[in-house]
């Protein structure tokens, strides 16, 4: 689903105009298509029905306590990486025996909190991880439950920042390393194998990287197997991509994949090994239902180059600096078609401080509303009050009513 669209020249989410929200709430602000997030859940989550399966919502992408909430209440699980995302987790509603706990830097501390809670499995990342969990277990007295990431070596041909599955990445260990892992693991009885995990990256755009990822999980299991090992799950991590430039409601679906193709393309494969899939969508579910809204607050001209000046700056939304990601940037109330070529600015004291260059917009004046578009990712849990600007407030719409879900904070 995508929930935006215009409608009397109107930016609306749902069945708001966003400059209604704009009007009580000022800017910046970021928005949420609740019906839109709980339908791409249901979309991914009905993809994979003919496969035992559970659906791990990362955290990382998107850690609003009520959007948590009601993913727990669609039955979803978690996906972590910190102790922080664990206790938010485990406050929202979702069942410790549904969340799992990734990452190369476990503290002591975080470690000792997952295994007090039972959770589903720590995705050890490193041969020191696996003993330093078998110790802490050890002295605590339970057993760990284990899945350790392995690292394929499958080139997802996107960004280098968010590819995590090739050998020069810092996550997982290779296929030789984790089968004398396992082997190790084993034989310690503080240690209890649960699965196999592997995440290659974010962004994908095709079905073929994950169809090797499995192939080469499901050679392992069954190696395993022959070992004496029987391992209960597979989790395939996330990154299904979603198409930044398709915005509104008559784009159509923001997937780069059919999570329906995907899942015909993985079943058969997985099927074979007995065992449960674990995916870990987070991007798709809730990149394209929300929006940074932002009020120009100058508008300048120099030597050969227009600036648009906003109050929303790379504090709040760090991608297009951090990535060279694009945003599309609508404007809350269509004007005429006359346009001109511009850089949309923040007011950080950094020249990193963009939002879109050399971006063809309406002529903007000073008071105008503008949206950056599948912002509902990697936007409010990525900002800073760097500059010591309060972050921005977070709203939620569902149908023709919407909520503050985080107030604004105040100097």
């Amino acid at each position: 689903m995508m929930p935006f669209h215009y409608r009397h020249q109107e930016l609306y989410c749902e069945e708001v105009a966003l400059s209604h929200i704009v009007e009580r709430c000022g800017t910046p602000l970021y928005v949420y298509s609740l019906t839109g997030i709980l339908e791409n859940y249901r979309c991914i989550d009905g993809a994979f029905a003919g496969q035992p399966h559970r659906i791990c919502y990362a955290l990382k992408a998107n850690a609003n306590p009520e959007l948590l909430r009601r993913l727990a209440s669609l039955g979803a699980g978690a996906d972590v990486v910190s102790g922080g995302e664990l206790r938010q987790a485990l406050q929202v509603g979702f069942p410790a025996e549904k969340i799992v706990f990734a990452g190369v830097g476990k503290t002591d501390e975080e470690i000792r909190l997952a295994l007090q809670h039972r959770i589903l499995a720590l995705n050890v990342e490193s041969r020191e991880e696996l003993h330093v969990i078998a110790s802490i277990a050890e002295r605590m007295q339970v057993q760990a439950p284990i899945a350790v990431r392995i690292n394929p070596d499958i080139d997802i041909e996107g960004h280098p920042y968010l590819t995590t599955g090739k050998s020069a990445n810092k996550f997982g260990i290779s296929l030789a390393e984790a089968r004398d892992a396992y082997l190790w693991a084993a034989a310690c009885k503080s240690l209890r194998l649960v699965g196999v995990h592997c995440h290659i990256g974010s962004m994908i755009k095709k079905a073929e990287p994950y169809r090797r990822m499995a192939e080469t999980l499901a050679a392992f299991v069954a190696d395993m197997k022959d070992q004496g090992i029987a391992l209960e799950h597979i989790d395939l991590g996330g990154g299904i991509g979603v198409d930044y430039s398709q915005v509104l409601a008559e784009h159509g679906s923001p997937f780069y994949i059919d999570p329906v193709e995907l899942a015909q393309e993985l079943q058969p494969v997985l099927q074979a090994t007995g065992c449960e899939l674990i995916f870990e969508p987070g991007r798709s579910l809730v990149g394209p239902n929300g929006v940074l809204l932002t009020t120009v607050l100058y508008t300048k001209q120099t030597a050969g180059k227009k600036f648009i000046v906003v109050d929303a700056g790379m504090n709040d939304l760090i991608r297009p600096s951090l990535y060279g990601a694009h945003h599309e940037i609508l404007p809350l109330q269509q004007k005429t078609a006359v346009v001109e070529t511009a850089d949309v600015v923040g007011p950080i004291c950094e020249s990193g401080d963009f939002l879109a260059k050399e971006r063809l917009l309406p002529i903007m004046k000073r008071g105008d509303r503008l949206a950056v578009m599948t912002a509902g990712a990697y936007g409010y849990v990525l900002s800073s009050q760097y500059n010591l600007r309060p972050r921005a407030a977070e709203v939620m719409v569902q149908d023709d009513g919407w909520q503050v879900v985080r107030e604004r904070e105040s100097l």
